[in-house]
């Protein structure tokens, strides 16, 4: 028999836009949890809807489609008293609040506990913000990218002798979405055993800062600088990087002692145990054992050395993002999905990598604006009347 949703019964209002907010409640909305995404009426909505280039239809980008799947659509214009009256009723049933805006407007707006506790003293207000909503930056805009730039991030990224390079794909945006939710339930579960909610923050700032980890207690305790290490290449750990192929390229990841012998022995190379015995040896010796592990993988191809290797000493090929989708792995894993619109048609997306033992995860494709306004108005008790009135004023779409 298959059960019920982890997260089901869980209602969000999430004030949200772009990426990062969404990147995160699109897990809540996949887990089953009812997220209501509360678009500006003013700016015509999540301003995601007409990020090209690739769209399925007007106003419904691949790129929307990517992070709001699962969830519900009310248009409400926030800046208008009317607007932020929907609001506050649909507050009155809500588990949580998520936005990702500017630090100043969460306060502005109504979102945040000190605003809502009155008609819902366990609701939980998270925040995720550019730079935070207290301090120097609290108003600023801010985006993925900058932060990579300011939290050192793209210091330690491409060659070194080149310049510093951003990530291929918004990990702060991701990442950042996925931490709000994850404070967002955690006050939830406080909240569901307290009866008092709150508000959690997190911003783009802070977690990019603390995803410097590491490299980042390095230099607090050691005063040591870490810099972009060649092929990509650990600090500290040799080897694990890139290795030339006689068609391309593959990751080696030595990265327990226990491989180095394997791979010496499938490398037919024995006495490089010995000549190289430990981490802190093949490290000092980084260069040498790159020119020599080049010119053992450049005798064959990737794909031989995959079949080699593969099982035995971690490796992987590199891949661009058709080769990494076509990939008969993906297949096998349910990589990818058919998620449907109302009228049939199917958007294909990229599967949850959260996976149930005794349910699936729902497969709708995202709403149109203001799909679901209607349906949410009269759950609230709205007459038709009343919402014709909100519709006509401007205050709802």
């Amino acid at each position: 028999m298959r059960r019920m949703l982890p997260l089901a019964g869980l209602r969000i209002l999430a004030v949200e836009q772009y990426g990062a907010g969404p990147a995160g409640t699109v897990y809540l909305a996949d887990l089953g949890a009812e997220v209501i995404k509360v678009e500006n009426l003013r700016e015509g909505g999540d301003h995601g809807r007409d990020l090209g280039p690739h769209f399925f239809g007007p106003r419904d980008s691949q790129f929307f489609q990517t992070f709001n799947r699962n969830k519900r659509s009310i248009a409400l214009d926030l800046s208008d008293d009317a607007g932020r009256a929907v609001f506050r009723d649909l507050a009155r049933s809500a588990d949580g609040v998520l936005d990702n805006l500017r630090g100043d407007q969460p306060a502005a707006l109504g979102l945040t506990y000190e605003a809502l506790r009155e008609v819902n003293p366990r609701i939980v207000c998270a925040h995720l913000s550019a730079y935070g909503r207290e301090g120097s930056r609290a108003s600023w805009p801010g985006f993925d990218y900058l932060m990579q730039a300011e939290a050192g991030h793209m210091s330690l990224t491409g060659e070194p002798d080149g310049p510093p390079e951003r990530y291929g794909l918004s990990v702060v945006d991701l990442m950042t979405g996925l931490v709000a939710c994850f404070a967002l339930l955690a006050g939830v579960m406080a909240a569901r055993a307290t009866g008092r909610g709150r508000d959690v923050d997190t911003s783009l700032f802070d977690l990019a800062l603390f995803n410097l980890n590491y490299p980042g207690t390095w230099y607090l305790n050691a005063g040591q600088v870490t810099g972009r290490i060649a092929r990509s290449g650990h600090p500290s750990v040799v080897p694990s990087q890139l290795y030339r192929t006689a068609d391309g390229w593959i990751f080696v990841m030595c990265n327990k002692e226990k491989f180095w012998p394997v791979l010496c022995a499938e490398l037919h190379r024995a006495e490089w145990v010995s000549r190289f015995p430990t981490f802190a040896k093949r490290l000092e010796q980084r260069d040498e054992l790159t020119r020599l592990l080049d010119a053992e993988f450049s005798r064959d191809s990737t794909a031989a050395w995959l079949k080699k290797l593969s099982g035995k000493v971690p490796v992987a090929p590199v891949y661009d993002v058709g080769q990494a989708l076509e990939n008969p792995f993906v297949a096998e894993r349910g990589g990818v999905a058919d998620f449907s619109y109302p009228d049939g048609k199917k958007a294909r997306l990229i599967s949850n990598p959260i996976r149930l033992s005794d349910a699936d995860l729902p497969r709708r494709a995202a709403p149109a604006l203001g799909a679901d306004t209607d349906d949410l108005l009269r759950g609230l008790g709205y007459t038709e009347e009343r919402i014709a009135a909100l519709r006509a004023a401007g205050a709802v779409k």
